[in-house]
């Protein structure tokens, strides 16, 4: 199936506007801006295909919306915690310097990425609206709601942790199995929305466009994860209950005998 090059243009200017509040600050490209824009496609794939959106199409763009919902709202709460404020402050020092310039094609630069992430969505969409097979979409749709209930417990999990033991760090639940289960949520999410759209992948550009855009969000999850890792490893390394830790409980994807990160390059940020 060729893609719908107007549809796909619509969702990108949808895109630049829903990111637009990070040329104010920054770190919104990445956080709210990226949730609202992942929902804001949902919403318009299922406006435009209101009349034949339905089944598994259907809950594929439920899920990406319940997504972007549950992003945004947990950013928001986290946002309003005395100690993380902390954090947003010092990244906005650090990002303060930027130029117009660097800002801008922050911008274009994400809102490519947030298009090419819903690309299969609206495959699948447009498919269903033809009558063509779609019969990847099911799996796909089960592994979103797998993963998406992985990050949402996992936040759950290291909220209430953190809430009530502030200056540990997480090691319970989700924790026990992985030590970034939220990023390795993340993946198997974003794998699932690729999977989806395997059987209506009909061209060459589809195939290319959508994987890549799958792959960048596994390295920028590998780097957020190997970001942490450093982080966490400044902040409790002298424990020898977390080097137990880090030494037994894979580092990001479970049952997978990597332990750390920290020796690995990720030159994109």
């Amino acid at each position: 199936m060729s893609i719908p090059w107007g549809f796909v243009a619509l969702s990108f200017v949808l895109c630049l506007a829903v990111t637009a509040p990070g040329l104010k600050r920054v770190y919104y490209f990445v956080s709210l801006c990226y949730a609202g824009a992942i929902a804001a496609q949902a919403l318009l794939i299922w406006l435009v295909h209101y009349d034949t959106a339905s089944g598994f199409t259907l809950l594929m763009l439920v899920l990406l919306i319940l997504y972007g919902a549950r992003l945004g709202g947990f950013l928001l709460r986290r946002a309003s915690y005395p100690p993380y404020a902390q954090v947003l402050a010092s990244v906005e020092q650090r990002t303060s310097g930027m130029t117009d310039r660097q800002k801008l094609m922050i911008w274009g630069g994400v809102s490519v990425l947030y298009t090419l992430l819903a690309l299969p969505a609206w495959l699948a969409a447009t498919a269903q609206a033809r009558d063509a097979s779609m019969l990847s979409v099911p799996l796909g749709v089960l592994v979103m709601l797998a993963g998406l209930v992985i990050e949402t417990v996992a936040d759950w999990q290291k909220s209430s942790f953190k809430a009530a033991q502030p200056t540990q760090f997480c090691d319970i639940g989700l924790y026990r199995v992985v030590r970034f289960p939220n990023y390795f949520g993340e993946m198997v999410f974003w794998l699932g929305v690729w999977i989806a759209g395997i059987s209506v992948y009909g061209s060459v550009a589809a195939w290319l466009l959508t994987t890549l855009a799958l792959l960048y969000m596994v390295v920028l999850m590998v780097g957020a994860a190997r970001s942490l890792e450093l982080k966490q490893d400044e902040r409790y390394g002298e424990q020898p209950r977390y080097q137990e830790f880090v030494r037994t409980v894979p580092v990001l994807v479970p049952k997978l005998p990597v332990y750390s990160l920290r020796n690995i390059n990720i030159p994109i940020r």
